[in-house]
């Protein structure tokens, strides 16, 4: 799996994704994010699967996250099947001190924020390096690729500096799972999340953003592997 951030420790990613998964019970229905913390929560499950029998359903939230729970075990369904969860655990890529969240550097935000929505429960794992008083990490921004220069228009009208996501290992931009475009767009320190949630969210051609404001609780791999639960 690749990393996206090369500076935290997988033993303070390991610590929160272990823990956050020790709140699946017998009997639910998950959503599972995608993500380099969230792959030990998706482990974690697994093997409480294996070797505990634990009777758990999950809906991923990409392609990646339905690799890494097939091959650990964990029995899939949908969101058809299932619209309402139980508990839905994903990754960050930042967290303000109000648990508002910005998601997004792997494409998978548009999934993952309708699973974060269909669940009664949402609880994002993350190391301590995503913590920050003030969101200030670039909003990724999932596009019709036809309206990629009228969403290029409107991010400029909100003050943002948007750039289309270019693919590492392939020409031209990144597709998500969705087909479509990432549009990454630099607000600097975001003052005021929930307007510019909503300002995001009425641009046309906008398929979703990476703005999550419905975080319950936040559960923070600490140096040493403590884990912290903030709410």
């Amino acid at each position: 799996m690749k990393e996206r951030n090369a500076n935290a420790s997988s033993a303070e990613k390991q610590a929160a994704g272990i823990a956050a998964a020790d709140l699946v019970k017998d009997g639910m229905v998950i959503g599972l994010g995608t993500g380099s913390t969230t792959a030990f929560a998706i482990a974690e499950v697994g093997r409480r699967v294996r070797e505990e029998g634990l009777d758990v359903l999950a809906v991923v939230t990409s392609y990646q996250a339905e690799m890494l729970a097939i091959e650990a075990g964990v029995p899939l369904t949908s969101l058809a099947e299932h619209p309402v969860l139980d508990l839905a655990i994903d990754g960050a890529d930042q967290v303000d001190a109000n648990l508002n969240v910005i998601k997004g550097g792997g494409a998978a935000h548009t999934r993952e924020k309708v699973v974060a929505y269909s669940a009664k429960r949402f609880v994002v794992v993350a190391d301590d390096s995503k913590m920050s008083e003030k969101l200030n990490h670039f909003v990724p921004v999932e596009v019709l690729p036809y309206a990629r220069e009228l969403v290029k228009k409107q991010m400029i009208e909100l003050e943002g500096v948007p750039l289309i996501r270019m693919a590492s290992r392939k020409d031209g931009p990144v597709i998500s799972d969705n087909g479509n475009v990432i549009m990454d767009v630099e607000f600097g320190t975001i003052e005021d999340p929930a307007e510019l949630y909503q300002r995001l969210s009425a641009c046309v051609g906008v398929v979703e953003h990476g703005l999550f404001l419905n975080t319950d609780e936040v559960y923070v791999g600490r140096k040493g592997g403590a884990v912290e639960i903030i709410k």
